[in-house]
């Protein structure tokens, strides 16, 4: 079946250059084919190219090109815009490539364009191994690792950018390139922290490095002991080893039973601490954070992909997110984050997060753009909620955290974490030096601004 808007002849052209499929409006996979994780995203359009290889991928940008589509990118379909669909667009749906291939001895991981966190992990784990990926198993390998990629093993193994050591991708020109340190060196700085600008990537690899045990434990106290226990949790990360990781979280208690019922269903504060290695090893570790009056706790050794899971929603919730990074977060930081818990949609999986930043983050490379790494502390509001009558009071409240917190603010921020809140912004969390040579970048490989549904730098 054709759309009303391409005719049985245009469409026939397409099919034929492509290895994958090509789905339009009345097919049968079209609705599932262009549903994204952010509930509010609605968007319908004209053809999805669900591509196999590296020349589908070229095949449907040639295409979308001569008949004057709209191009974005899907991988994941994780970020909170909604830019992977276009509306009367074509997009190029990586999904169906996700092949992952480890090889144990040389530790290295080649990783397809439209992996998932997931995909990755059920990889690299039967071999005791693993890079940072993220926190949400659903979470696209592609657009975490161009945006910078923040997660649970950051603080031990640094960004998922830093573990980048070689990537395949297709340009607006249907050029296949490849690139590293050696081979196209400027076009590899680029994509570690400045996003899909620059063309479709199909192939990552990726350093790993030996994971064999993970620990963790969640401790819960009632919302009212926030303030006491975000100073006690800061206190305690500044003198935390590189193993250790987590976040600060306020949320709606699970019906889990390792919550106390007075806590399900209510607002609750946690914290969650990460250890790269064994319980054994984690547990003394621990044992500051342990002893603090809590109500309800998880102390275990757990696989690192289980972990990952730990967060994951399902996809549908309406979704707004910000973020500001800290140089510092003195009390006065501490108790206007507290007190804007209670402005979150709840119930509901909204979340209301601190995490930790420092270790490997921190000394990693300062010359990617990812000036945000200086900051020893993130703060962010993730709002999911059901209701469309909650949006005005979840994106209020997501803006005023932020608001709030301006004050200690580096101005660069994970643009990973935040919505389209404008170029300004966009440029600021980049670093305006970075975003000067991101454009000279942009400007090469695509100089018509082809690749624009993104935090878009506009090409020089």
């Amino acid at each position: 079946m054709t759309s009303d808007l391409l005719d049985s002849g245009t469409l026939a052209g397409l099919r034929s250059g492509l290895l994958g499929e090509a789905i339009v409006p009345g097919d049968t996979a079209y609705d599932e084919a262009r549903t994204v994780f952010n509930g509010m995203i609605d968007r319908r359009p004209r053809v999805i190219a669900q591509c196999l290889n590296h020349q589908d991928v070229a095949s449907a940008i040639a295409f979308a090109r001569s008949h004057g589509l709209e191009i974005s990118v899907r991988g994941g379909g994780h970020g909170v815009t909604g830019a992977a669909v276009a509306d009367g667009g074509l997009v190029v749906d990586l999904r169906r490539m996700n092949a992952v291939d480890v090889d144990p001895q040389t530790k290295i991981a080649r990783v397809g364009g439209g992996a998932t966190v997931s995909d990755l992990d059920r990889a690299t784990q039967p071999h005791a191994l693993a890079t940072t990926g993220g926190r949400a198993s659903t979470t696209g390998v592609g657009g975490l690792t161009l945006g910078g990629g923040s997660g649970w093993l950051e603080r031990r193994f640094g960004l998922m950018c830093d573990n980048l050591l070689a990537a395949e991708l297709v340009t607006a020109d249907g050029r296949r390139v490849r690139t590293g340190e050696q081979e196209n060196p400027e076009l590899f700085w680029a994509l570690h922290g400045g996003g899909g600008n620059f063309g479709v990537v199909t192939e990552f690899t990726f350093g790993l490095h030996p994971l064999p045990a993970f620990a963790i434990t969640l401790l819960l106290w009632p919302a009212e002991a926030g303030p006491e226990v975000l100073r006690r949790y800061r206190d305690y990360m500044d003198e935390a080893p590189g193993e250790v990781g987590g976040a600060l979280i306020y949320l709606t208690g699970p019906p889990e039973p390792f919550v106390p019922p007075e806590l399900v269903g209510r607002l609750a504060v946690g914290v969650l601490l990460t250890y790269t290695g064994s319980l054994g090893q984690a547990r003394p570790v621990f044992e500051p954070m342990l002893a603090n009056g809590h109500r309800g706790e998880v102390i275990a050794e757990m696989p690192y992909a289980e972990v990952q899971c730990m967060l994951d929603d399902p996809p549908g919730y309406r979704n707004y997110w910000s973020a500001e990074y800290l140089a510092g977060f003195p009390d006065q930081a501490a108790d206007l984050f507290c007190a804007r818990a209670r402005d979150m949609v709840t119930p509901s999986p909204s979340q209301h997060v601190v995490f930790p930043l420092g270790g490997a983050v921190a000394a990693g490379r300062d010359d990617f753009p990812v000036p945000w790494r200086v900051a020893p502390w993130a703060v962010h509001p993730f709002g999911l909620w059901e209701d469309p009558a909650d949006d005005e009071r979840g994106r209020a409240w997501a803006r005023a955290v932020c608001s709030d917190l301006k004050p200690w603010s580096i101005g660069a921020v994970y643009l990973n974490f935040i919505g389209d809140e404008g170029e300004e912004r966009t440029r600021a969390g980049l670093g305006e030096q970075n975003t000067r040579r991101l454009a000279a970048v942009k400007g090469e490989y695509d100089p018509d601004n082809v690749f624009h549904r993104n935090h878009n730098i506009v090409p020089a």
